[in-house]
């Protein structure tokens, strides 16, 4: 259950258009449920303003179902990550309104209309396109969570001017995502190019000696230009939520405020 839903539903008990018993059933299920496998915490949306996230690694294809199923009650939108093509394929085929992205190794299931929460847009900045996955994860979470986003692709340091001709578009940013691999350098540039908080990504793409991200990440938590977080490695995911809260209206500019 969203905040807005649950203003409504204390609204209808206060005027008299719904009872106290309706209005407790509604409730029943707010704190969590347990389905054996799985303890859904339904009270994360009122939390943190989003439902709770599906890690796909690990889970069977039941299992990813019957949580999106629980889920579902909620009614809200729903995120889930690192699923790939053939799991994704038989979650799509048994749950109503999931969309499997492919290019975000990642799975949605959206029950209400986008609502831009943001006060203003996120960039999500890749150096290479080997990065793009990573990339992709953190725009569609940040675009999930309600928020405008400018992905920029295959901008890193070996060809420098490419990233500097985007100086516009980081400055009208609120907060931007920078993901990298090889050897991280890019988000110290960006981070020396602009005023707005930078999270960095350091991703596992690279020869020998990056250590499947490792390089980056040693890199990025190195940066010498003040203002770069750094998250674990490929986490598009951990990026884009981040960025989100970050971007996120204060509650009182919500439009379920009075």
């Amino acid at each position: 259950m969203e905040k807005e839903d649950l203003i409504k539903l204390l609204q209808a008990v206060k005027s008299g258009d719904i009872s106290t018993q309706k209005a407790a059933e509604k409730l029943e299920v707010l704190p969590y449920s347990e389905i054996g496998y799985a303890t859904i915490d339904h009270q994360r949306q009122l939390r943190r303003g989003f439902p709770e996230v599906v890690f796909g690694p690990g889970k069977t294809s039941v299992q990813i179902i019957g949580i999106l199923e629980e889920l579902r009650k909620g009614g809200g939108n729903v995120l889930v990550t690192r699923i790939k093509d053939i799991q994704a394929q038989e979650v799509v085929e048994k749950t109503k309104n999931t969309t499997y992205h492919p290019e975000a190794n990642a799975l949605t299931m959206i029950q209400r209309p986008w609502q831009n929460l943001g006060r203003g847009s996120i960039a999500v900045v890749c150096a290479g396109t080997s990065d793009l996955p990573v990339a992709r994860e953190a725009v569609l979470t940040a675009e999930i969570m309600g928020n405008k986003v400018e992905l920029v692709v295959d901008v890193g340091v070996a060809g420098i001017h490419r990233i500097l001709s985007k100086r516009a578009l980081l400055d009208r940013s609120t907060v931007i995502v920078v993901v990298a691999g090889m050897e991280g350098a890019l988000a110290s540039v960006v981070g020396g190019m602009t005023a707005r908080p930078v999270i960095a990504v350091p991703t596992s793409i690279g020869y020998g000696v990056s250590f499947s991200g490792v390089s980056a990440l040693l890199t990025m938590l190195n940066s010498c230009a003040s203002g770069v977080t750094v998250t674990n490695i490929d986490n598009g995911f951990g990026a884009g939520y981040a960025a989100a809260l970050i971007n996120r209206r204060r509650e009182k500019e919500n439009s379920y405020n009075e």
